[in-house]
């Protein structure tokens, strides 16, 4: 007979400041608040609970841009998670920065690899063991390797580097071997794909049980099992939380039974807390004076609802910049608008939490053979799989149609021509694209240099946005099939 011990573990990730509450069907969803309030009701109802939040707590909102993070950090103290892992956009503000509010934090921040490369030494602590009901639990975290795309302008980016996520939960779990650990669970933020990939070869004998994953953004009906370790992931803000019911045989240390679900956060039951609730509307009060002011308006709310096709917001976006700018092409990053819809009316708050990565835009001068290579890697077997890859919207007069069966585009055409290998297009891309430009497109943008010199067209693609919108009235936007798979 087992020696059999319950518990109940709470999961987030990508966060992405979604601290309010939205209204829908006559009740309110999400927010730090309502959220809070659930979580603690568990913590009040249950003996043994954690709350895990994977990476990616920063950016997306007004709140967390304005004060750099530091307004999201004292939010996160008074959510009180048990552990936390980093997520590629806690580096945004940079790396010296991170290490600051990673100082503010009242709550343990787990990462295994992410290294200094010389000393060779980790950034963070590697993991976390939490005592429970007398239990080990032990958290380790693992990033994504593209967190290094983000730190290329980081003047401390060229002394870090990613180690290989696999061998460094190795190295952990051998050295405590001689340590009763009941339980291993991994805090991730490397996509979903990515946390099948590595369950699949992480060595039985390391005893990890559990991955929770972030990155992705990825809603789940019930947990992946592969090599009898569950994988499970909450989507992305505030709407839902994942909760795992888990029944531990604590002489084995393994998973006995387990019951999984997505919680919606609702006010029909998730109570509000007050304290989170001050502290959100206090910071919301400072950004509203200097961001309320309206931009433009819109005959019809606009949205993005998925980054893997073409959209409206990724329209407007694209057709302002190729306006501005004067090339044949400009490709917007579509991760980089980071809201599913916008109303008919926008402030400059909301295009601030719609496009939170300021940038600059370059020009590069590609043949059509170029662009063609360019558009096949995004179009590449990893992205029609469901892997977390980088995808572009599209300025008019582009028009794609990618045949699935066949591997390639069955239709590729500007203006209504095809494409002529030999002729020089000029192309804007993001600078994150650029500096990344052989990880984005496939080959190194040295190549493109015979064709002409990068140009920088602005140090601020904010700046034209704003500009273009505040003089604009009633743009309307349409999905046109600028981007179809076939």
């Amino acid at each position: 007979m087992g020696n059999y011990k319950n518990l109940t573990i709470l999961h987030s990730n990508d966060l992405h400041g979604d601290f309010l509450a939205e209204k829908l069907d006559m009740a309110l969803l999400g927010g730090i608040s309502m959220l809070s309030g659930y979580i603690n009701k568990v913590r009040n109802e249950e003996k043994n609970v954690l709350y895990a939040i994977a990476g990616d707590m920063l950016q997306g909102s007004v709140i967390d841009s304005e004060f750099k993070g530091i307004s999201t950090i004292e939010i996160m103290n008074l959510l009180a998670p048990d552990i936390a892992s980093i997520g590629n956009h806690e580096i945004d503000y940079g790396l010296a920065h991170l290490l600051f509010l990673e100082r503010c934090a009242k709550f343990p921040i787990v990462n295994a690899n992410l290294f200094i490369k010389n000393p060779y030494t980790r950034l963070f602590q590697s993991h976390k063991i939490l005592k429970v009901d007398g239990m080990n639990i032990m958290f380790i975290g693992i990033i994504t390797d593209e967190i290094l795309m983000g730190m290329k302008k980081d003047m401390l980016g060229s002394f870090v580097d990613v180690e290989d996520a696999a061998r460094e939960v190795g190295h952990i779990c051998n050295a405590y071997r001689n340590i009763d650990i009941d339980f291993t669970i991994l805090l991730t933020h490397i996509g979903f794909e990515k946390d099948k990939q590595l369950a699949a070869i992480l060595d039985p004998d390391w005893g990890v049980d559990l991955i929770i994953g972030g990155h992705s953004h990825t809603l789940l009906e019930q947990p992946e099992r592969i090599n009898d370790i569950l994988i499970v992931q909450a989507g992305d803000g505030t709407s839902q939380v994942g909760r795992f019911d888990i029944v531990i045989d604590t002489d084995e240390n393994a998973v006995h039974s387990y019951e999984w679900k997505l919680i919606p956060i609702k006010s029909t039951y998730c109570p509000r807390d007050e304290l989170i609730e001050q502290t959100i509307l206090r910071y919301k009060h400072e950004t509203d004076k200097k961001y309320n002011r309206v931009l433009c308006r819109f005959p019809h709310a606009l949205t993005h609802p998925n980054r893997y096709q073409e959209t409206e917001m990724g329209n407007l976006f694209a057709d302002i910049l190729k306006d501005d700018f004067g090339v044949d092409v400009m490709l917007v990053g579509s991760g980089s608008i980071r809201k599913t819809t916008v109303s008919s009316m926008i402030t400059l708050g909301e295009l601030l939490e719609i496009f939170p990565y300021d940038d600059k835009a370059v020009q590069v001068s590609v043949t059509g053979r170029q662009l063609k290579r360019m558009l096949r890697y995004v179009f590449r077997d990893e992205m029609l799989e469901g892997g977390h890859t980088e995808f572009y919207q599209v300025s008019r007069g582009l028009h794609i149609v990618f045949d699935r069966k066949a591997g390639d585009f069955s239709v590729l055409s500007l203006e209504q021509r095809p494409i002529d290998d030999k002729r020089v297009f000029t192309v804007g891309i993001q600078g994150y694209h650029y500096e990344n430009f052989a990880a984005c497109f496939g080959f190194p943008v040295e190549e493109v240099y015979q064709n002409g010199k990068a140009r920088m067209l602005t140090t601020s693609l904010l700046d034209v946005l704003v500009e273009r919108l505040s003089a604009a009235c009633m743009i309307n936007v349409q999905v046109e099939g600028r981007i179809l798979l076939s």
